[in-house]
C-alpha cells in the first residue's frame, strides 16, 4: 500500500545527480591511484596530490551545495501531531543520546504515514517520550521522511498534543528517502576506474621502468602460495589471502599475517590497512619520505571481533552482510574504520588506536 505525500520524484538519477556521482568516483580513484603510485615510483608530488585532492574536492562540494541548503531552510517546515509507536536507545556517552522512534505522523491536510527517525534527545528528558505519546513534529512539505520532533512546542501545538489521541497506521504505510538505484551507483564506479586508470596511464612509464630496471631481483619477494593462503609483499605493498573456510577474525590469524608481510621488522611503516574477511592489504610508506605512517603490528586487532560484533549488531539479524576494516592515520592520529553491509543496510563505526569505539553511524 502506499499514499501520496506530495514528495518529489526520486533525484538521484537525474543528470546533475548522474554527473555528480561521475566526478566523486573520478576524484577518489585519481586519490587513491596517486597515493599508491606515488609511494610506489617515490614520487612526492604525486603522493601529495593524492593527500589534497579529496580535501579540496570536498571544499568545493560544500561551497557548491551552499545555495541549495539555503533554499531548503528557507522553506517553512510543516507541523503535524505524531504517535510514538516504538523508540529504543542507542548506546552513547554523552548527555544526548541517539534514539530511533516509529512514528505515526498524521497531517492537518493529508493522509497518516508511519515514518522511522533517529533523534538526539537528552537523558533528562527521555522520560518524556514513551509508546503511545504523542509528540509535536516539523519536516519539509517536500521530503515526509525527513521529521524532526519538536522539543519545545508552541502552547498551541503543546495543548494540541496533550488532548489529541491517534490510531496508528499499518506499517505498510512508510515513507522513506527514495533509493539512489542502480544507475546512480555504477557512474560512481565508472568514475572511479575512469580516475585509477587516468593516474597510471599517465605514470605506467615510471611503474614499468622501476619494475623492469629500478628493483633488483631481491627487491620483490614473489608470491608464495599454499593451500591455505596467498602472501604476495612488494617494497610498497603487501597483500595475504587467506583459503575457504578461514577468516581474519580468526585467533592469531592476523598476527601471522603481519608477520609474514613485515618479516617481523615491526618498525616497518604503513601508510593504510585494509583487513576483509578473507583478505589483508597493506600499503606501506615510502622509505625516505616524512608521510604519516604506523606500525602494523601495533594494531589493536585482539579487539576487530568485537568491533565487527557491534556493527554488526546495528543491522539486525536474518540477512547476509560483508564487512571491512580500514586503520589509517593521514589525520594525524591512527583512526580505526568499520563498515559493515547488510542487504539493504550499511552501519559503520570508528574506534581510536586502542580499539576504543569514539563514533557510532547507525544503519541507514
Amino acid at each position: 500500500m502506499t499514499i501520496d505525500t506530495g514528495a518529489s520524484p526520486p533525484t538521484h538519477n537525474t543528470p546533475l545527480a548522474l554527473a555528480r556521482g561521475l566526478l566523486t568516483g573520478g576524484v577518489v580513484g585519481t586519490s587513491l591511484a596517486a597515493l599508491v603510485v606515488g609511494g610506489i615510483v617515490k614520487n612526492g608530488p604525486l603522493f601529495a596530490t593524492g593527500l589534497a585532492l579529496p580535501v579540496v574536492y570536498g571544499l568545493l562540494f560544500f561551497l557548491a551545495g551552499m545555495p541549495r541548503r539555503a533554499r531548503e531552510a528557507a522553506v517553512v517546515p510543516r507541523t503535524a501531531l505524531a504517535m510514538i509507536e516504538r523508540l529504543e536507545a542507542v548506546e552513547g556517552e554523552s548527555s544526548d543520546i541517539p534514539v530511533q522512534f516509529e512514528l505515526t505522523v498524521a497531517p492537518d491536510d493529508g493522509p497518516a504515514y508511519r515514518v522511522g527517525i533517529t533523534q538526539d534527545i537528552n537523558l533528562v528528558d527521555l522520560s518524556d517520550y514513551r509508546p503511545r505519546g504523542v509528540v509535536v513534529v516539523q519536516y519539509p512539505p517536500d521530503r515526509p521522511w525527513r521529521v524532526r520532533i519538536v522539543k519545545r512546542p508552541t502552547p498551541e501545538w503543546e495543548d494540541r498534543a496533550a488532548s489529541s489521541r491517534l490510531d496508528s497506521v499499518p506499517g505498510t504505510v512508510r515513507v522513506a528517502a527514495p533509493p539512489e538505484g542502480c544507475a546512480f551507483g555504477f557512474v560512481v564506479l565508472l568514475g572511479l576506474l575512469i580516475g585509477a586508470a587516468a593516474v597510471v596511464l599517465l605514470f605506467r612509464a615510471d611503474l614499468f621502468d622501476r619494475d623492469a630496471t629500478a628493483n633488483p631481483p631481491s627487491a620483490v619477494r614473489p608470491s608464495v602460495s599454499s593451500t591455505s593462503s596467498t602472501t604476495a609483499v612488494t617494497s610498497a605493498s603487501g597483500t595475504v589471502a587467506l583459503g575457504p573456510g578461514r577468516s581474519f577474525l580468526d585467533r592469531g590469524e592476523l598476527d601471522r599475517a603481519f608477520d609474514s608481510l613485515t618479516r617481523g621488522r615491526d618498525t616497518h611503516q604503513a601508510l593504510t590497512v585494509v583487513v576483509r574477511e578473507r583478505l589483508l592489504s597493506v600499503v606501506f610508506s615510502p622509505a625516505g619520505t616524512q608521510s604519516p605512517g604506523f606500525t602494523p603490528r601495533a594494531l589493536p586487532y585482539d579487539r576487530f571481533p568485537a568491533l565487527v560484533e557491534e556493527a554488526t549488531a546495528a543491522l539486525g539479524a536474518g540477512s547476509p552482510r560483508t564487512w571491512q576494516i580500514t586503520a589509517d592515520r593521514l589525520t594525524g592520529s591512527l583512526i580505526i574504520r568499520v563498515v559493515v553491509t547488510g542487504a539493504e543496510d550499511t552501519a559503520s563505526l570508528e574506534a581510536d588506536g586502542r580499539g576504543k569505539v569514539v563514533r557510532r553511524a547507525p544503519a541507514k
